[in-house]
């Protein structure tokens, strides 16, 4: 089937690469961000550039017009949020919407972007198979909303035939991170010699943005619909990747480190701040959480069907490390 690509989310951190995979295949892609985006992730792709609003069925359908593949990069991930409604309203209702009209599209494959987030914790490596998901209630409104977000992707692929795929993805790292995502910021800082801190024992699983985006191009073509692949290079230690940055660039490492008990303590503090400031502030105890709560992971799915193969995530953190510690113009 011939056709272009529609990326959902085109301006974001993975939406961004994923549409400069397609343009540099020399595919026609059509990049759907809000009118108020910043594109400048999006700097020389060739692609077309349309303004959508997901919770309008006829925007959305219009943007999905003529297309094959639909991607949906589009997520909301701040699980620091004293009103979890945005979270709902971006993750699941506005997704909704999405689908129904991707339902009636005729579409080749509609790939999903979801995250590691909806995998069960576990001792032992955990892979799509592994399961039910056991950490809702320490995940808080964010893995909430991420769960109920594939849930619903995958019921639509068994009842409505909608050829979807769900991409758990891992802390994506990697150049090009402008927000930069929470993640990234300690890179940041850390390639800059800007960050005193590190938390004895945390780790995550982890991905270069560009692998990430290179799984999400794959499973359109050969990604199993109704199927969830995961998208990681791996486990490892924050304080290995924070060193790794700052070795890159000739900066001082982190020099003391905290338990992980302290980070309780500090969620707790950041949302008295938020309920006197009434402001959000991203330290809080789900966020906090949200830094140590992972297990490993197996990709040999996505290596064996997909035919993925990642980089190796320190070839991507001395990447992210130059890219933070750049000139900006």
């Amino acid at each position: 089937m011939s056709g272009t690509s529609v990326v959902f989310g085109a301006s974001g951190f993975l939406g961004a690469q994923v549409t400069r995979a397609l343009a540099a295949r020399g595919e026609r892609v059509r990049a759907v961000v809000r009118p108020t985006s910043s594109l400048r992730a999006l700097a020389g792709v060739d692609a077309e550039i349309v303004h959508g609003d997901l919770d309008d069925p006829e925007s959305v359908r219009a943007a999905m017009a003529g297309c094959a593949d639909v991607y949906h990069c589009v997520v909301d991930a701040r699980p620091w949020l004293r009103d979890p409604a945005p979270l709902y309203r971006t993750n699941v209702e506005s997704l909704r919407t999405v689908l129904e009209v991707a339902a009636a599209a005729g579409l080749r494959r509609f790939v999903f972007t979801s995250t590691v987030a909806t995998l069960p914790v576990e001792g032992a490596p955990v892979d799509e198979d592994s399961g039910p998901h056991n950490w809702l209630r320490r995940g808080g409104d964010y893995v909430r909303s991420r769960v109920l977000a594939e849930e619903l992707v995958l019921g639509y692929a068994r009842e409505r035939g909608l050829p979807a795929v769900a991409m758990c993805v891992a802390n994506t790292y990697g150049p090009g991170d402008y927000l930069p995502t929470p993640h990234g910021a300690f890179v940041a800082m850390a390639a800059r010699g800007k960050l005193p801190l590190y938390v004895r024992g945390a780790g995550a699983e982890v991905v270069d943005i560009r692998d990430a985006a290179a799984a999400l191009v794959l499973a359109a073509e050969r990604g199993r619909p109704g199927e969830r692949y995961i998208v990681s290079a791996g486990w490892r230690a924050t304080r290995d990747l924070h060193d790794l940055a700052a070795r890159t660039t000739g900066a001082p490492p982190a020099r003391y480190g905290i338990p992980r008990a302290v980070l309780p303590v500090a969620g707790l503090l950041g949302e008295v701040t938020a309920l006197v400031t009434r402001r959000d502030v991203r330290v809080t105890r789900v966020s906090m959480r949200l830094m140590h709560t992972m297990t490993p992971l197996d990709h040999g799915k996505a290596v064996r069907e997909l035919g993925w193969a990642p980089r190796p995530i320190e070839e991507t953190v001395a990447d992210a490390a130059r890219f933070f510690t750049r000139p900006r113009r």
